[in-house]
């Protein structure tokens, strides 16, 4: 006999329109939103194409590359986002991520990647998992960002003064830039750090959308800053050009425009190698289970900043992450995440609805069915100003004060895991980062906050204590052992005022039963007050000879 599945029609529609948002806001679409979402839409693209190029080179890919991933992501997300703010795409940490495969294995293995991180994020948004991403705390993501902000700026190096080649981590970017100092290349130079101040000077123009028209002509030049610096610098360079002169190192041609639709590469054959399936996953390492949970980390912390307040459902946004980067890989793109910088952009836009991402989209097609001979005049060392500009502001300054203010201890796993990030590579950074904040709560679970104080109770002198929130297994044998000294010192009872204690485990509750049995031999008593219900179950279950043992604050008066 077949088993049936009954499901409610209204639970249907609504597990539906849930997994599928579109379906919630496209009927309530109005007219007037259409002007506003395309110019926000076209305003994100103007920084996507730009961004995307550039962080296509920084994954030491053809820059077509990053544009293929900033374009389908658009698309896939106004269909499974929830989130009408977020922009998806490429970004400078996934690039950096996926740039030592990339130098070992080809472009096939970025892919590849994108298309196995989709399939892992999918999956652990359909088993609800997301909560584990709690257990990574802010001190480690903070010292991951900075980190990767920082190996990302210092790669840029080279390419801003004018310097050839490409360099593999931090101390060789440093070493790379002094042995290479004879080939700096003034035009590059000039070019790269005036890149740079225009950058800043754009960003802080003052700018009003709402303002008179000269104050949202500012606020409009002031959104539009990477791509008017790129069109600048690739004028500039397409003047030399028509002049016959070539002083700047130049982005190079791309490959074909627009994309192929194909399967994932399985296999690869780069430098006359070939390379199985089991070849590529063996080379992607520890990389392939960090990328996703970075890549959620990210996306998940954007959601939840430009959230405006609204509840935002993680699982949602790990299904619409994951299958951005499942439908990308079939159109080559490399791995993919929530930008920062493009969803603050797509929000000061005044974006009313997820479909400002396929203006973005449109208009990054139009880019490479159009423009991909313009994108050879791209000087590298704009690219590199453009870069370095965005990864310093990636630098959370406000956050470093507040965890140094708050807990030294918070502020020096940020700290050892900024430096693991930049001198041992992101992936150890953020595992090393990870290990330290468990040690951190392993000890301070071991050593939970009680008060112990020497009191004077009608007469009789006790020893008062009083845990804090919780006691745990790790703690159970330092609490006997210090108690049981404190009550041979001073040869009194023990009384235990549970009126902060929420919960104690087998263990805890082991272990003060064995207390209470070295207190008889000592001719000494323990008592228990205010214990909650379950903290009196456990204690009960445990040690039932105690069960007389619970007063009441009022008895002890």
């Amino acid at each position: 006999m077949e088993a049936q599945v009954h499901c409610k029609a209204p639970d249907c529609k609504a597990y539906t329109r849930r997994r599928f948002p579109i379906l919630g806001w496209l009927p309530g679409y109005k007219k007037s939103w259409i002007l506003q979402d395309m110019l926000a839409g076209i305003t994100v693209g103007l920084t996507a194409i730009p961004q995307g190029i550039a962080y296509g080179i920084v994954a030491g890919l053809n820059p077509e590359y990053g544009l293929y991933a900033a374009f389908v992501s658009s698309f896939v997300y106004i269909i499974f986002g929830s989130c009408k703010n977020i922009t998806i795409g490429p970004t400078a940490i996934m690039a950096l991520m996926v740039r030592p495969l990339v130098d070992n294995y080809g472009p096939d293995i970025a892919v590849l990647i994108c298309f196995l991180k989709g399939c892992i994020i999918t999956l652990l948004g359909l088993f609800h998992l997301g909560f584990l991403l709690d257990f990574i705390s802010l001190p480690v993501i903070t010292g991951f960002t900075s980190g990767a902000a920082i190996t990302i700026a210092s790669a840029q190096f080279k390419p801003i003064l004018g310097i050839r080649g490409s360099s593999s981590s931090f101390l060789d970017s440093i070493v790379s830039v002094f042995v290479n100092i004879g080939d700096i290349g003034i035009f590059d130079t000039l070019l790269g750090l005036g890149t740079v101040a225009a950058l800043v000077l754009l960003k802080n123009l003052p700018g009003n959308r709402n303002g008179k028209f000269p104050l949202n002509v500012l606020w409009m030049v002031t959104l539009a800053r990477n791509a008017l610096v790129v069109v600048f610098g690739t004028v500039l360079a397409y003047v030399f050009y028509l002049n016959d002169m070539e002083p700047l190192i130049l982005t190079g041609s791309m490959g074909q425009g627009l994309p192929p639709f194909s399967l994932p590469p399985f296999f690869t054959v780069f430098h006359d190698n070939y390379y199985s399936f089991h070849h590529l996953i063996s080379g992607m390492g520890i990389t392939l289970f960090t990328m996703p949970i970075i890549s959620t980390i990210e996306h998940i912390a954007i959601s939840k900043a430009f959230a405006m307040g609204k509840s935002l459902d993680a699982t949602q946004e790990m299904l619409a992450l994951g299958l951005c980067n499942i439908f990308g890989s079939f159109v080559r793109s490399m791995p993919v995440t929530g930008s920062f910088t493009r969803t603050a952009v797509n929000y000061a836009s005044g974006v009313q609805t997820p479909l400002g991402g396929f203006f973005t989209g449109g208009l990054i097609l139009l880019a490479l069915g159009f423009l991909t001979s313009t994108f050879h005049f791209i000087p590298r060392a704009t690219l590199a100003g453009v870069i370095i500009c965005a990864m310093y502001y990636m630098l959370d300054f406000d956050t470093y004060k507040l965890l140094w203010r708050a807990k030294k201890s918070d502020f020096m796993i940020m700290s050892l895991t900024l430096l693991a990030c930049v001198f041992l590579g992101l992936e150890f950074g953020i595992v090393i980062g990870i290990l330290l904040s468990i040690i951190f709560l392993l000890f301070f679970s071991a050593r939970p906050s009680i008060e112990i104080r020497v009191e004077q109770i009608e007469g009789h002198k006790i020893i008062h204590v009083i845990p804090k929130e919780a006691v745990a297994f790790p703690a159970a044998e330092n609490l006997r052992s210090n108690v049981m000294q404190l009550v041979e010192f001073h040869q009194c009872s023990l009384l235990v005022d549970g009126r902060s204690l929420n919960r104690i485990d087998a263990t805890v509750a082991k272990n003060l039963k064995l207390l209470a049995k070295d207190l008889s031999l000592a001719n000494q008593q323990i008592e228990f007050i205010n214990c909650n219900e379950e903290v009196t179950a456990i204690l009960k279950t445990v040690a039932p000879e105690l069960a007389d043992k619970f007063k009441k604050s009022d008895d002890l008066c």
